[in-house]
């Protein structure tokens, strides 16, 4: 099967990665695969690296711009693909208009990752998808109800490779000045408004009134930071949290980890989580939008409601202070991503979500 994969966005995010994922996975089955990707963007080069081909080309702005309908088009052409694979809304019309300007006919297949509602346009171009990936129960419940016909919408839930623990954890803890066996609680996100990093700081504020040797590792960056910065100064708990900007050694911090936290108010799945679980962590999180797909209460981790900062500082206080639990929920959260989250699984179940309805 020729798959090509197009995501046209300049800015690098967790789905991309599992952009490149599913590529290598279906690569390696035996399946040729092309990734079209903004020359402007991280995409390119990271599937480069992993020794995917790439179609990159200069894409222009909004959803119908004719530089990014012809490129699209030109790189199926090329390619002759039996699917093209959209993850990103704005590379909806180039796929359609590639599909219909193929000499063979392609399935169109989109990938949705968010849990935001479906908008007007949206809607329209979910439509024309031969089927929707959501990646998570709560994405599929907006796409529903948002007035795709069920049958159309595929339940696909990410997944992250399966890797060890990396070297040098303790060692970066020392260089950001967190002390040796203080109590820690990590995060892994963009400093965005979806993420709520405001609901874990205040969070924080009620633990470190308990647990004053407790540290706080933000890893992550985005147009928040400044004003994080000032509600953690503002609630008195700058010393103990620190803000460590994006990290190119998540695989030897993450281990670190006596919790890891995710605070947000929306989310598609939330893939940091499955990297959690990969690395055994137990997690304390949100109800918000898939992230019960993967954590589930007392037994891989808790879960607070959305915006709960105490019912959140309830549950870490909790988890915090029994140590046979915390290795409880991660052994059972290793067992999970093993059954369901691994980027083995993610690429299983999309290839057999390209097949027609039967």
């Amino acid at each position: 099967m020729r798959i090509l994969h197009v995501d046209t966005a300049t800015e690098w995010r967790g789905g991309q990665n599992q952009i490149v994922l599913t590529a290598e996975g279906q690569a390696a089955l035996g399946h040729e695969v092309r990734i079209f990707a903004n020359t402007l963007g991280e995409l390119a080069a990271r599937a480069s690296k992993a020794s995917l081909p790439v179609h990159a080309a200069s894409v222009g702005r909004g959803d119908l711009s004719w530089r990014t309908l012809v490129a699209i088009r030109d790189a199926a052409r090329a390619f002759g693909p039996d699917v093209i694979h959209v993850h990103e809304s704005h590379g909806i019309p180039g796929a359609i208009l590639a599909a219909r300007a193929a000499s063979k006919p392609s399935r169109l297949i989109a990938s949705r990752r968010v849990d935001f509602p479906l908008r007007f346009m949206s809607r329209l171009k979910y439509a024309r998808m031969d089927r929707v990936l959501a990646v998570s129960r709560a994405v599929r419940d907006v796409l529903v109800s948002g007035g795709l016909p069920p049958d159309r919408v595929a339940l696909v839930h990410e997944g992250v490779s399966d890797r060890k623990p990396a070297a040098g954890g303790a060692e970066a803890l020392r260089a950001l000045g967190i002390p040796e066996g203080a109590p820690l609680v990590g995060n892994v996100a963009q400093l965005v408004d979806h993420k709520d990093h405001a609901t874990l700081l205040r969070a924080a504020a009620i633990v470190v009134k308990q647990m004053p040797d407790c540290r706080f590792l933000i890893c992550g960056d985005g147009p928040r930071r400044e004003s994080l910065t000032g509600l953690a100064a503002s609630l008195g708990i700058s010393d103990a949290v620190i803000f460590a900007g994006f990290r190119a050694d998540l695989d030897a911090l993450v281990p670190c980890f006596d919790i890891f936290c995710l605070s947000s108010h929306l989310e598609g799945l939330g893939t940091s989580v499955l990297d959690a679980m990969c690395f055994a962590r137990p997690v304390v999180a949100t109800r918000a939008g898939g992230i019960p797909d993967a954590v589930v209460e007392g037994e891989t981790g808790r879960l607070a409601e959305p915006r709960d900062f105490e019912g959140l500082a309830r549950a870490l206080i909790e988890t915090l202070g029994a140590p046979s639990i915390r290795e409880r929920y991660g052994a059972a959260g290793r067992a999970r991503f093993e059954r369901e989250f691994t980027s083995a699984a993610m690429v299983r179940a999309t290839l057999a979500a390209y097949a027609p309805e039967p």
